[in-house]
């Protein structure tokens, strides 16, 4: 199965609403969709590695405008759908804690955070529910989301065909190895609370 989707994302690669993917995928990985943008990108660069750049900005562009639904809907509906999103997550009893860390640490847990496995849009979420200054907000998630993004296009872009043979090989290590720095991730934002 993973096979088949990781061929599919390369097949998807060619086509002209490749971008359009990536972008709806990166928007809604920010707001409460569980999968990162990164399992899209990384097939995509390694197909089509002239437009690993293109392919970042579309990421990072899209990211952010995800983060201000995020945000929307920490600030406008936390109660309903805020809440159940932490709940999801098993962080319910947590989030008075994180929504605390914002009046000491706040620039420094969006900018941290969006580089991180940690799912961005707990941090979005937040963001809006602590009330946080959006212009910052937004700022400060186009320099980290864009950081991340382009740090692995120029990766992707100087060892992606190398990448590409790992992958075309290893896939199913390379999947095992991804989910586990997420897990890890996820796991480091709950004990960080």
């Amino acid at each position: 199965m993973i096979r088949r989707l990781y061929e599919w994302i390369l097949a998807l690669a060619a086509k002209p609403s490749a971008p359009w993917a990536l972008a709806a995928v990166a928007f809604a990985e920010s707001s409460f969709f569980p999968v990162p943008p990164d399992a899209m990108l990384v097939p995509m660069a390694v197909s089509r590695p002239e437009k690993v750049w293109f392919y970042a900005a579309i990421a990072t562009v899209a990211s952010v405008l995800g983060g201000i639904l995020g945000y929307a809907i920490g600030a406008l509906l936390f109660d309903s759908v805020g809440q159940w999103l932490f709940n999801l997550y098993g962080l319910a009893d947590k989030a008075e804690t994180f929504q605390a860390s914002y009046a000491k640490y706040g620039h420094w847990v969006i900018l941290l955070k969006g580089l991180t496995p940690i799912p961005y849009k707990l941090v979005t979420i937040t963001s809006g529910f602590a009330h946080y200054d959006l212009f910052w907000f937004v700022l400060l998630s186009a320099i980290t989301r864009g950081a991340r993004f382009f740090i692995l296009a120029g990766l992707l872009g100087r060892y992606g065909v190398s990448i590409r043979a790992v992958l075309d090989r290893h896939l199913n290590v390379a999947v095992a190895l991804f989910a586990a720095v997420v897990i890890l991730g996820f796991v480091a934002f709950k004990a960080m609370l």
